[in-house]
């Protein structure tokens, strides 16, 4: 089931909650984008939810945040985070900020 909320489209699986992010996570968008995502997280509870950031075509620290602070939200509730088909500009902040080595980079099936 897909369900979109602005830049954010959710799609809960059997496999766990697949969440598209699309456009640039800044400071300005970070904010609402993760507001969307926690609402979602903290109300389904999945054991694994993938951060599908192939759309991203910009972002800064403030994205980086969005992805540890969900990455510990997930964890809390004893799930699993992967970041999921990532956009170059994605890889590149990460691996800058080392945060590969914490945070599985997966690829994953594309929802038809």
């Amino acid at each position: 089931m897909l369900r979109s909320a602005g830049q954010v489209v959710f799609e809960e699986t059997a496999e766990g909650l697949t969440v598209h992010v699309n456009g640039e996570i800044d400071h300005h968008s970070a904010v609402s984008v993760r507001r969307e995502i926690d609402e979602r997280i903290t109300m389904s509870r999945p054991k694994r939810v993938y951060l599908e950031l192939s759309g991203v075509d910009f972002m800064d620290s403030s994205g980086l945040g969005l992805i540890m602070g969900r990455y510990a939200l997930v964890k809390q509730s004893g799930g699993e985070l992967y970041v999921a088909d990532p956009s170059l500009a994605v890889v590149k902040m990460m691996r800058l900020a080392g945060m590969e080595r914490m945070i599985r980079l997966v690829k994953h099936k594309k929802s038809s």
